[in-house]
């Protein structure tokens, strides 16, 4: 193993500079030279026509600031098993074997992942950094704690605007049909109502619940002022089960719809309710808000940071498992390891699964949620009156994060 090449793909996010960084630093002290194929798996299946790539000296690596989110090796959305060339696994071959390249660190999520258990299937040796901010692999992935950090800080800003305009604020996040980041997110943001994909949504229970919690914070406000967050994952279904799409947007490279929706189906479902309401309306006409015509009910507004929550900076946890991640998979390639995922490294062991097994899909854990529920927060379905707790001494370390 002399040399290597460094691709990150799919979604960008905090985390991944530092696998970039670690990895190029980490060939470097094994005498292995590091290169970067720019773009993701578009770079790689057009390497045969680069004419030189970025190798990554200790000069370069200096300029690779591990903090900041996104990639200095650059992402796209290409699915190799869907070229329209019958020789591009060769082409591949041809290309690495151009720059003398004997294997790839690969960071990405679950489609990621699935190019490269199929790279490893034809023959080329691979090793994947797990990354993904939606946290649905089963394993930790870089980006995930640097997007629930900026979610739960993107809610509470939301609050001040909404207790300014007593307004409900209703933020939908990324995450697809895994509510792990709104989960998160949203308690760490201390919403009020949290929706995730994993729960069905009876929309009277969550119109109960906030009518409830924003009349009581206004009416008990020596200014009349209040507000209540609703963070919402973008792949919730709505009353008969159908996903929120944007069917004029069409499919991506790896088959997805683009979802769309979800915010502003809440906003229609809370509004009409809140219309049809006479509470609601004696409500502001006891608290001097009420204007006929014009100011009737509460409004409810809908905010999606969308990209913003994967830019910006990246938590210390994503750039110190980042570095771990980007390290391991070099130390693999080197021992001629391939085809798996990296776990992380516990004291001086690199522990990895199979690609194929860390891609597996992981939803929340509904159970989890009910603790948070008996705590006050709405998920849309009606709250518990006990919660079945166990009591268990753990005899071995629980390192698995979230």
């Amino acid at each position: 193993m002399k040399k290597i090449g460094i691709i990150t793909s799919g979604g960008d996010c905090g985390g991944l500079n530092a696998v970039v960084k670690s990895a190029a630093q980490m060939g470097h002290r094994r005498g292995i030279s590091c290169y970067v194929i720019p773009n993701g798996y578009a770079g790689l299946y057009n390497l045969l026509d680069f004419e030189k790539l970025v190798e990554l000296i200790p000069e370069r690596i200096d300029q690779v600031q591990a903090n900041p989110a996104g990639s200095e090796a650059g992402h796209s959305r290409v699915k190799i098993k869907k070229i329209d060339d019958p020789q591009k696994y060769e082409r591949i071959k041809k290309g690495l074997k151009k720059f003398g390249i004997d294997g790839l660190v690969i960071s990405g999520g679950d489609d990621t992942g699935s190019v490269i258990v199929d790279l490893f299937q034809n023959g080329i040796p691979c090793v994947h950094a797990p990354k993904t901010m939606d946290l649905d692999l089963q394993t930790y992935s870089v980006g995930a704690d640097s997007t629930i950090n900026r979610i739960a800080q993107f809610g509470q800003d939301l609050k001040t605007t909404g207790r300014t305009h007593n307004r409900i604020m209703v933020m939908e996040v990324f995450g697809r049909y895994a509510g792990h980041t709104a989960f998160r997110g949203g308690i760490a943001a201390d919403a009020d109502a949290v929706l995730i994909p994993e729960l069905p949504i009876d929309f009277d229970v969550l119109y109960t619940h906030m009518k409830k919690r924003f009349i009581r914070r206004i009416e008990q406000s020596d200014v009349r002022a209040g507000t209540y967050l609703i963070v919402v994952a973008e792949g919730i279904r709505d009353a008969s089960g159908n996903e929120l799409v944007d069917e004029s947007a069409g499919i991506d490279a790896f088959g997805h719809k683009k979802l769309a929706g979800a915010g502003t189906y809440v906003c229609q479902q809370l509004t009409k309710r809140a219309k049809q309401d006479q509470e609601m309306k004696e409500f502001m006409k006891r608290n001097n808000m009420y204007v006929q015509g014009i100011y009737e009910i509460p409004e409810i507004r809908e905010v999606r940071p969308g990209h913003l929550v994967r830019c910006g900076n990246s938590s210390a946890y994503d750039v110190n498992f980042g570095k771990e991640a980007g390290a391991a998979a070099v130390l693999l390639l080197e021992k001629g390891i391939a085809g798996v995922t990296i776990v992380g490294i516990t004291g001086k062991t690199v522990n990895y699964i199979p690609t194929a097994e860390a891609i597996k899909q992981r939803h929340v854990d509904t159970d989890q949620v009910a603790i948070f529920e008996t705590m006050g927060i709405c998920f849309g379905r009606c709250r518990p009156e006990k919660l079945a707790v166990e009591f268990k001494e753990i005899k071995m370390p629980i390192t698995r994060y979230m």
